[in-house]
């Protein structure tokens, strides 16, 4: 779990910079860098979608997975969360609370922390065979997001650790046996779907084009290669 310490870290450290530097940044600016951040994560989106060998898995996960997100009300568990987190530490209440950025930080910055390729592959590498690499690289990156989203939206931004705690740490942890299940197709069609949820991410959160309950299709990340299995085993080309 080295890669995932380190990750850890990195992202203290770039949200405690965009927290006691972030002040300095005038209204106006901080608008430009949400919507380069929303811009960014889009590409990211993207890019993460073209992994996809067929996009009707694509699809068919992003629709099972939200209607099962929508039953398990996954979106609300995580804000009540959040809220508890910003109750607990930061001791805003009522109106104030639910008009703050802390679970907007939140809940933004655990959901892109944690969604890509390099956070479920580094996770598995580190797990395996304690090569990190994937992993400082990630970290790296999440710690200059780290810095810039806390100068906009505040702490909530650092206890977004303690998700890529549970998920990054909980892979490695697994790493031989999902290994050991998880194929090439599984992982880019995994991929593919975590990009449009990333996409929500950008449109919802950070560009606020429209409101989209997008932790409610993070089941379509475990939808995804179960799609992938049942096609290999009912004996589909390609799969």
């Amino acid at each position: 779990m080295t890669g995932t310490i380190l990750n850890i870290i990195t992202v203290l450290i770039g949200g405690t910079i965009g927290l006691i530097f972030g002040s300095r940044f005038p209204d106006r600016s901080r608008q430009t860098i949400v919507a380069g951040l929303g811009l960014f994560t889009m590409a990211i989106g993207l890019n993460m979608f073209n992994d996809s060998g067929n996009i009707l898995i694509v699809l068919g996960s992003l629709l099972v997975g939200g209607l099962l997100g929508e039953w398990l009300k996954i979106e609300s568990k995580l804000e009540a969360f959040g809220a508890f987190l910003e109750n607990r530490f930061i001791g805003e209440s009522g109106k104030e609370r639910k008009e703050s950025n802390f679970i907007k930080g939140f809940f933004t910055t655990s959901l892109l922390f944690v969604i890509g390729p390099m956070a479920i592959l580094g996770s598995i590498q580190d797990g395996l065979s304690g090569d990190y690499e994937l992993l400082a690289i990630k970290s790296i990156l999440d710690g200059f997001a780290a810095m810039a989203f806390a100068s906009i939206f505040g702490v909530g931004v650092l206890f977004s650790v303690i998700v890529i705690l549970g998920f990054q740490g909980g892979i490695s942890l697994l790493a031989v046996q999902i290994q050991s299940v998880f194929n090439e197709a599984m992982v880019n069609e995994m991929t593919a779907v975590g990009g449009v949820i990333l996409l929500g991410i950008a449109i919802s959160s950070l560009l606020e084009i429209k409101k989209i309950r997008v932790g409610n299709f993070l089941p379509s990340l475990a939808i995804a290669p179960i799609i992938v299995a049942i096609l290999a085993w009912i004996g589909v080309s390609g799969y």
